[in-house]
C-alpha cells in the first residue's frame, strides 16, 4: 500500500521527506518501520536523517550499482510510467501529472489487485490481516 508520496519537479530532500510525513500521518506513526532508498543525495542528507531518527524509522541504502536491490520500487515506478502514460514521454503540464498520479495511486491501494496479495489490493489486504491480528491478540 502506498501511504506517503510527494511529486514535485526536483530531486531535493524536501520531496522525499514531505512523502514521509504524510506516511507517518496516514499510519498514526512510523516508529519501527524501514526506509530502504538507493544512494541519492536526498537520502543522504542531515535533514532526511534527522526526519527518519524523529520518526523512529530506521534507514537502508542498497549496494552501488545493483538495481536488484531497488527491483520492488522500480517494478513499481515501471507501472506508474506505463499505465498512466500510456507511451507519451510527458503529462503535459504539473496539474495534469498530480490528478492522474493521485487517481493511479486511489486506484492502486483500493482496486488493484496484486498476486503477492493473493489477489487483493493493497487495502483489503491490508484490512484483513489487520483484523486477523487483532482477532489472534483477542
Amino acid at each position: 500500500r502506498v501511504v506517503g508520496w510527494s511529486i514535485a519537479d526536483h530531486m531535493r530532500t524536501d520531496l522525499v521527506t514531505d512523502a514521509l510525513r504524510m506516511a507517518a500521518r496516514n499510519r498514526g506513526g512510523l516508529d519501527g518501520s524501514l526506509f530502504h532508498s538507493d544512494h541519492g543525495a536526498q537520502y543522504g542528507s542531515r535533514a532526511f536523517a534527522d526526519l527518519c531518527t524523529q520518526l523512529g524509522v530506521t534507514r537502508s541504502m542498497g549496494a552501488v550499482g545493483t538495481s536488484a536491490d531497488n527491483a520492488a520500487c522500480e517494478s513499481f515506478h515501471a507501472s506508474l510510467k506505463r499505465e498512466t502514460l500510456q507511451g507519451a514521454h510527458h503529462y503535459g503540464d504539473a496539474t495534469t501529472c498530480r490528478m492522474t498520479v493521485f487517481a493511479w495511486l486511489t486506484r492502486y491501494n483500493t482496486r488493484r489487485r496484486h498476486s503477492a496479495n493473493g489477489y487483493l489490493s493493497p487495502n483489503e489486504y491490508e484490512r484483513r490481516h489487520h483484523a486477523a491480528k487483532l482477532t489472534l491478540a483477542a
